[in-house]
């Protein structure tokens, strides 16, 4: 019998400057300056801060460069969840010119960055904390638990 080889979870990203944050948004996103990459961060961090509970929020911050863990942490919780549709549409009613479609964009490129950041077992942790439709915005597919690395491999 062939015994299919499981790929190994993926690691965080190592350690990103402020500077190599912003480019890497930049690149993803595609926006034509740093200053408007700038604005895209700042606007999505603070309003997806609000969503995460003070533990969650602390321990996702410590996987960011400085300045992006201080735009997430900047806000305190909301006073209501908003699932991840509620979240992108919120984000462009307060974004001057934007529309659901760039809010998706610009959310999914600042969160997809963020889940590299924070590797997957504490993006599964995030996840699981926050109600439906974020899983997408981090690029992932479903929301995926990771096993313990202890428990044997299912045959």
């Amino acid at each position: 019998m062939i015994q299919q080889q499981r790929p190994e979870p993926a690691r965080p990203v190592r350690a990103l400057t402020d500077n190599q944050f912003i480019e890497t948004i930049r690149y993803e996103g595609r926006y034509p300056t740093r200053e408007r990459a700038t604005v895209v961060i700042r606007t999505v961090l603070a309003a997806f801060g609000q969503q995460l509970g003070a533990g969650d929020r602390a321990e996702l911050a410590s996987a960011l460069p400085p300045s992006a863990a201080r735009q997430l942490t900047a806000r305190s919780a909301a006073d209501r969840s908003l699932s991840g549709g509620e979240l992108v549409a919120d984000i462009a009613r307060h974004t001057p010119g934007a529309t659901r479609a760039t809010a998706r964009w610009d959310t999914g490129t600042v969160l997809t960055t963020v889940a590299r950041l924070a590797g997957p077992d504490l993006l599964a942790r995030v996840l699981t904390g926050l109600p439906d439709g974020y899983a997408l915005l981090f690029g992932q597919a479903r929301l995926v638990h990771p096993r313990p690395a202890s428990s044997p491999s299912p045959r």
